[in-house]
């Protein structure tokens, strides 16, 4: 603005109009570049949110096809934890190794074999190979119910520590104020 108008004699508005111009065309150069990336990855994290919406969704329609009760009952954990998972994943924007691991690939690959099991299950074949597949299958959705619970557990670890530092740190001063001398804070106890 002020090279229009000091430096070339350009009216006022005129100058307003061309520095504005070159305010917002240096945005662009300078930043235009990591902001469509920024949008780009939002969009991408949105829309695998969303088919992990639909995939939780496919998983909790299939516990009505699945005859066994043991499975079934995983499924229903792992319906429930997965819903977990994604809530926190969209209320947090968690952008991260974690999420994209989970979302691209064990989400998927659960879904697979719940779609395979429950194929091999209504074709009522007694081959020991097939058998063996039913049993590792089953396995495999036990196992992966654990693991959904981990990955929950891992996307709030941060937020624990966190929490368990503040609570110390509050209690140190309810104590040096004296107004609090019976609540111990302790570590957090692994449950595994």
């Amino acid at each position: 603005f002020a090279l229009g108008y000091l430096a070339l004699s350009v009216a006022i508005v005129p100058s307003l109009a061309i520095g504005g111009a070159a305010y917002v065309a240096s945005e662009l150069v300078l930043n235009g570049k990591e902001k469509v990336a920024e949008t780009l990855e939002e969009k991408s994290l949105k829309n695998r949110i969303k088919e992990g919406y639909n995939q939780n969704k496919h998983i909790t329609e299939m516990i009505k096809e699945i005859d066994s009760m043991e499975v079934k009952e995983d499924l229903k954990e792992i319906s429930s934890t997965t819903s977990k998972i994604l809530n926190t994943i969209e209320k947090n924007n968690l952008n991260n190794k974690t999420t994209y691991k989970f979302l691209d690939y064990y989400l998927p690959v659960c879904v697979s074999i719940i779609d395979r099991y429950d194929e091999i299950e209504n074709q009522d074949l007694t081959s020991s190979d097939s058998k063996k597949f039913m049993e590792n299958s089953s396995k495999m959705i036990k196992e992966t119910n654990v693991a959904f619970k981990k990955i929950l557990n891992s996307l709030y670890q941060k937020d624990i520590y966190n929490n368990e530092a503040e609570m110390k740190v509050y209690n140190q001063m309810l104590k040096q104020d004296g107004y609090n001398n019976e609540i111990d804070v302790k570590e957090g106890v692994d449950d595994e």
